[in-house]
């Protein structure tokens, strides 16, 4: 069996200054892809699905096909709840088998977040399940709030995630300028808490040489959604401008899909292992 928490995955990548990649996925197609892609790689990886899907019957459906996906690979495989808004959201990737949590409380006052993320790591715990929280707060559309040193230690020390999301640069979705990215301020976050996975979201077109340079600093987990669901998008169009009305069956159709969406993510895999 392949599945594991991402304790498994993510201690031994801070230890060797590695980093394992995270996609999310939205079908059944994308998280083939990334299976296959870590099998190429001989690398373990995380799956994770965004928040709203656990609002709707959509995470729980799912849950199903990427378990028997994860148990039937020969690489470790992690399945995680990303960016969970509430414990409601929690609660039903617990109940449904995901072995990962993120509770995303960085909107809120500092106060508040540390309350919320740790009743999601008693309830991750309790469960055999590990945890992610986020300090500081990435943007997505709004204002981006890079992560203090302190508050990271004392958020650490008082939620005991097992992961920390950090605020040094990035943002969510494709950037309209390249991003300035803060590896001191990731170095010394790495130095303050040096077993603890630091977590870059983000990652989609982030400078891979800066990429690099922050998974030295402690980065053990490099999220990646827009690009790799882009580049579905752009794969199926593709192979409908391809088909020209045509008809075809529909397993035959998606397989130079996820092929593209593998070599993909295998590349991502590779680079981020390096």
């Amino acid at each position: 069996m392949s599945l594991v928490t991402m304790n498994e995955i993510l201690l031994p990548a801070r230890r060797n200054a590695r980093a394992v990649g995270a996609f999310n996925v939205a079908n059944y197609e994308t998280a083939l892809a990334v299976m296959l892609a870590a099998e190429q790689e001989k690398s373990p990886v995380v799956i994770q699905l965004y928040m709203r899907l656990f609002d709707s019957e959509k995470a729980s459906d799912l849950a199903g096909m990427l378990l028997r996906l994860a148990r039937r690979s020969s690489q470790p495989i992690a399945l995680h709840l990303d960016h969970g808004a509430n414990l409601r959201q929690v609660m039903v990737a617990l109940r449904a088998g995901y072995t990962s949590v993120m509770l995303d409380g960085s909107r809120l006052p500092f106060e508040e977040n540390v309350k919320i993320t740790k009743l999601a790591v008693e309830l991750a715990h309790a469960a055999g399940a590990s945890t992610e929280g986020e300090i500081g707060h990435v943007a997505q559309g709004d204002k981006t709030a890079l992560t203090e040193v302190n508050e990271a230690v004392e958020f650490a020390k008082a939620t005991q995630v097992d992961a920390l999301a950090i605020s040094i640069g990035t943002a969510h979705g494709y950037y309209q300028a390249t991003p300035k990215i803060d590896v001191e301020r990731c170095r010394s976050i790495g130095e303050a808490l040096p077993k603890l996975p630091l977590v870059l979201h983000g990652g989609s077109g982030t400078p891979l040489e800066d990429v690099r340079k922050v998974i030295r600093a402690g980065v053990s987990k490099v999220n990646i959604a827009t690009e790799f669901l882009d580049t579905y998008l752009k794969a199926t169009r593709h192979e409908l401008n391809t088909l020209d009305g045509k008809f075809l069956p529909v397993d035959k159709f998606y397989d130079p899909v996820v092929d593209a969406c593998a070599a993909h993510a295998a590349r991502l895999i590779r680079f981020f292992a390096d």
